[in-house]
């Protein structure tokens, strides 16, 4: 079954990180595809722009359709990132998602296509 592993932080603390801090960061995550490679799990994924100030939010409301700056809602952490993986189950996913190396992670399961 497939889940999106969704990674949420604290923009303002992730802004503030050094250069060094940004590099262990990223040599972490290097790590953290390679066990999902090695268990071919990996379907996907991609860091985000990390301030909430580039995100547009579309919203029809029942035919009025919307469209403003910045996320849908006013948060304390923000979307950061998410990765596509393979498990077998929701313990599987919990596994892995413990194995990222920051934030808080929400896992969804995604819906198999209908058809």
């Amino acid at each position: 079954m497939q889940y999106a592993l969704l990674i949420y932080g604290d923009e303002k603390r992730w802004q503030s990180r050094t250069d060094a801090e940004m590099a262990e960061n990223h040599v972490r995550h290097q790590r953290f595809m390679q066990l999902l490679q090695q268990r071919d799990a990996m379907r996907g994924g991609a860091e985000l722009e990390y301030a909430s100030s580039a995100a547009t939010t579309v919203r029809d409301t029942g035919g009025d359709v919307t469209v403003t700056d910045g996320p849908f809602a006013e948060a304390a952490e923000q979307l950061g990132g998410f990765y596509l993986v393979e498990a077998a189950d929701l313990d599987d996913a919990i596994s892995l998602a413990k194995a990222l190396p920051e934030g808080i992670v929400e896992i969804r399961p995604i819906v198999p296509a209908r058809g």
